[in-house]
């Protein structure tokens, strides 16, 4: 596998200097040249001569580029990987170099919304953000045929692995459920999409689900589960409570010798109180004339 090589370049401003002086001067000595003709001289060699560096000049022209921040240009030549050009600025190399510029700069895109089955065989729709960044310039160059179509392509395919590793809720108590856990659902997919990009040097700085909802063909029947568990509970825990608070009840009616219950008289009064406290409707309250014994 290739790696990158950084490499300095000329400093494009005295070599621009250079070349235009290189520009200049041939054409003076081709003009004087020509006017010797005119006295009888016979000038050829030196027309030639300078005619020829003219052209090198103008091939000297091509080995200027501009480096911009944040961006590395890909030097090859007759199909060698040279090296890798980051220094900002106007740079001067060998005018056979073949150049390609990568940008080093943060990217980002969003995935398109993905139709794919959860760890329970639900249908749901899932997309994510993945911010990324090209760390590696030869890699991405020489290792993929194109290193931003391979970013997205691979990046919607670990989505789709990530969906059917997860269910969307869960129902199982520290079970790891795709709504559930955000932190540790988007730690596993930057892992898996930066396992799949290394080899084309890219580095990934975040990912994360931007949109996650079930498929519109179930979408009715999972919110009436999710409704019918949020009901589940929240009786529990009222249960809970209300055990609690009757328990408590009785423990300092004991203690303060309020009253003395019998069995069935401590039964009933246990069902009265979880009656109104579990009960959905505020409790009519029936007054008692008689005594505890009748």
């Amino acid at each position: 596998m290739l790696k990158e090589k950084r490499i300095a370049a000329l400093g494009g401003i005295p070599m621009l200097l250079l070349v235009v002086v290189m520009m200049v001067a041939p054409i003076v000595m081709i003009v004087q040249a020509a006017q010797g003709a005119e006295y009888g001289e016979k000038p050829v060699f030196t027309i030639v001569f300078w005619a020829v560096v003219w052209v090198i000049d103008l091939i000297l022209m091509a080995g200027f580029f501009t480096v911009q921040p944040n961006q590395g240009i890909v030097l090859t030549l007759f199909g060698k990987y040279v090296g890798t050009v980051a220094e900002p600025g106007l740079r001067f190399t060998n005018p056979f170099y073949a150049k390609k510029p990568v940008s080093l700069r943060v990217r980002n895109f969003e995935t398109s919304k993905m139709k794919v089955n959860d760890k329970d065989g639900n249908p749901i729709e899932i997309a994510a953000v993945v911010v990324w960044r090209v760390i590696d310039t030869a890699e991405a160059i020489f290792q993929v045929d194109n290193y931003d179509n391979y970013v997205h392509v691979q990046s919607e395919a670990a989505i789709r692995n990530l969906a059917t590793a997860y269910p969307y809720d869960s129902h199982v108590e520290h079970e790891v459920s795709l709504r559930g856990h955000t932190t540790e659902v988007a730690g596993h997919l930057k892992e898996e999409i930066s396992e799949r990009l290394s080899v084309a040097g890219v580095e990934v700085v975040e990912a994360r689900i931007s949109y996650l909802a079930y498929a519109p063909e179930i979408a009715a029947a999972m919110l009436r589960r999710q409704q019918a568990a949020a009901v589940i509970a929240a009786r529990q825990k009222i249960v809970e409570g209300a055990v609690g608070m009757v328990e408590m009840a009785l423990e300092m009616l004991s203690e303060k010798k309020v009253v003395q219950f019998d069995g069935e008289q401590r039964a009933a009064m246990v069902q009265n109180l979880l009656v109104v406290l579990c009960g959905e409707t505020s409790a009519q309250p029936v007054v008692n004339t008689g005594t505890l014994q009748h």
